[in-house]
């Protein structure tokens, strides 16, 4: 890579001697960060009409500035930008093109009291605040596939686990609910960083504020911010919000990867539970029976990615000092990939989850009296007895099944039933029913259809109120 004159360099008036090739391309982003290439010209945008309202432009340059940086746009959207030598970064790039279309002598006053280090962070927040909005919307619609199929589901019984021991009856809505609750917590979260990230640092200058007095409110307005950063130098320097964002995403791609790996047993021969569509299913190159859940291991795997996104980015900032240090450069990358992986991953579950099919039967099928133990013992303290000693007297009657190698508990007689406890009767063979089991508990968040029905619509209404 050659270097360009010195004084084409938006910093080069100090430098005389060429760089060297190797520390051109060390330092040079445009390769990554010309995702930001629309935001960076909307900033230069109302930019240049805060310039403009101060005098310091007139309304034929505006007027330039603006054709030039509608046809950069528009040469970024089609792939007709050519790259040059120099250019640095994206906001080199931009601002370097502007003066071939429109002439040096206009375009060298866009950056009028303007630094890349306020311009850099504006960009920042718009790009990430769109493609957070755009999570955002992908999300909800995987909540709301995920509550659609619950919905729809709900008659279906399967087992609870603990310790990946089967634990009590549930309903597979039941199971929908709980990760459809954690995905809303998610969708909650990411409300509140959008809104915290969305302050402008625009007008702050290098680090102490601008030299002009530009209408920093105004810049903040039109670039749909809700207010500034009250402090220049915290404006040029905060990359907090690119911290939320990477905490946040390790946060969901945790649940991602948890909801993955149910979902990956569940579709295994030994279950049988679900079957995932051909779409979201790869085959073997040795073994033609297979079919892996190649997507859900991917989803389960990348969650690492984003972790030591988040992992690296802070090992980069934990030390530096204030104000903007080029340390500040390695946000891009990590966050970048983030954003792509986790907006891949929302699509990707939405997909799994609205196209596998469930095998009721094996689900129903893996129900065992044994689960019913803890409803046994419900019975008793319904007559009175302390819930301490039920819980003793249930697990006799599991024994006794047990050595007398009955296939459940609700094979004991009930004279077998009585010399366990007096105190149980006829009714005792009530308890051994799963549907009986689930719609007993008709608390909030329980497994009674009534409670959730509850459930999902209270989620369902969270994220479209």
């Amino acid at each position: 890579m050659s270097d360009k004159p010195a004084e084409l360099k938006l910093w080069g008036g100090r430098f005389t001697g060429a760089t060297d090739p190797l520390m051109n391309l060390y330092n040079a982003s445009l390769p990554y960060d010309q995702k930001m290439y629309a935001a960076d010209l909307e900033g230069t945008k109302v930019y240049t009409q805060g310039l403009q309202k101060l005098g310091l432009i007139t309304e034929h340059e505006l007027s330039e500035i603006h054709r030039g940086l509608e046809q950069i746009g528009k040469e970024w959207a089609s792939g007709e930008f050519v790259e040059k030598d120099g250019d640095e970064d994206i906001h080199t790039a931009n601002e370097r093109r502007l003066g071939e279309i429109i002439g040096r002598g206009i375009s060298g006053k866009v950056h009028t009291g303007r630094s890349r280090n306020d311009q850099v962070a504006t960009d920042m927040r718009i790009f990430v605040r769109d493609e957070l909005t755009k999570i955002l919307n992908f999300l909800k619609e995987l909540i709301l596939t995920i509550i659609k199929r619950a919905d729809t589901e709900m008659d279906v019984l399967m087992p609870g686990y603990t310790h990946l021991q089967r634990a009590q009856p549930i309903r597979w809505s039941h199971w929908l609910s709980m990760y459809a609750t954690y995905f809303t917590e998610d969708y909650k979260r990411l409300e509140q960083i959008i809104e915290r990230l969305n302050v402008s640092p625009l007008g702050a200058g290098a680090l102490a504020g601008h030299p002009y007095g530009i209408d920093r409110e105004f810049l903040a307005e039109n670039l749909g911010f809700n207010g500034v950063i009250g402090n220049s130098l915290a404006a040029v320097s905060d990359r907090d919000f690119v911290v939320e964002t990477m905490f946040w995403s390790s946060l969901f791609m945790n649940h991602v990867s948890r909801f993955s790996e149910d979902l990956i047993i569940y579709s295994t021969a030994e279950f049988g539970f679900i079957k995932l569509a051909d779409a979201y299913s790869t085959g073997s190159s040795l073994m033609p029976q297979k079919k892996n859940p190649d997507s859900l291991e991917l989803l389960r795997g990348k969650s690492g990615r984003v972790f030591g996104s988040l992992a690296g980015f802070l090992m980069s900032i934990k030390s530096i000092p204030s104000t903007y240090n080029k340390d500040m450069q390695e946000d891009k990358e990590p966050l970048f990939d983030c954003l792509t992986t986790v907006e891949h991953s929302v699509l990707i579950s939405t997909g799994v989850i609205s196209t596998l099919s469930i095998n009721k039967e094996a689900m129903e099928g893996a129900l065992t009296m044994d689960m019913l133990a803890t409803d046994l013992a419900d019975y008793l303290v319904r007559k009175g007895v302390p819930f301490r000693e039920t819980h003793h007297i249930s697990g006799e009657c599991v024994k006794t099944a047990e050595d007398e190698k009955l296939s459940g508990i609700d094979q004991l007689t009930l004279e077998q039933f009585k010399k366990i406890d007096s105190r149980f009767e006829d009714d005792v063979k009530d308890t051994f029913s799963f549907e009986v089991s689930v719609e007993r508990r008709t608390a909030t968040g329980g497994t009674a259809r009534s409670a959730v029905k509850k459930q999902l619509e209270s989620l369902k209404s969270q994220i479209t109120k």
